[in-house]
């Protein structure tokens, strides 16, 4: 377990990023009055995401490393990392539709309606709980994978000997 407690606690701090991310959105009206900007905005979480990934292998690679990490320990750590991140994720959905955006799913079937994006059925199939889980399930491990191999290309570094 003392193996894996960065991975562990990086996982925790990026759960914490998406709860912050959904405040600062819902404060900035993204799930109401400005819910047409939403699609664009949202994809900036991808900033701190990533920043996650890079402090989560120099830490890994200062801390348990002693300042030398192969490219294969910096994917295997990102792996973890991406591993207690989608277990994580169904738990992050939940808090976030329930506590911190509970109108949301109504507001964007409502707009996804009356801009003729989807129709009523297609937008309540889509935009709900259960779907959300799923797409986080599923598209957790392909970003993280994805951001797992590039960000350890770069944080890699030899020991000197």
């Amino acid at each position: 377990m003392k193996k894996i407690t960065t991975e562990i606690k990086w996982a925790v701090v990026f759960t914490l990023m998406t709860f912050a991310w959904m405040f600062i959105e819902k404060a900035a009206g993204l799930h109401d009055v400005h819910i047409d900007k939403h699609p664009i905005y949202t994809n900036f979480i991808a900033i701190p995401a990533i920043a996650i990934y890079v402090f989560t292998l120099l830490d890994k690679r200062k801390n348990h490393y002693g300042g030398a990490m192969t490219y294969g320990q910096g994917v295997k750590c990102g792996l973890i990392v991406t591993g207690f991140v989608t277990l994580l994720s169904p738990l992050s959905q939940y808090v976030t539709s329930t506590f911190i955006t509970p109108d949301y799913f109504a507001n964007v079937i409502k707009y996804s309606v009356s801009h003729n994006y989807m129709i009523q059925q297609e937008a309540e199939d889509y935009f709900n709980l259960k779907s959300y889980i799923i797409q986080g399930l599923m598209g957790a491990p392909v970003m993280g994978i994805i951001t797992t191999l590039i960000v350890a290309a770069f944080t890699r570094k030899n020991s000197v000997i």
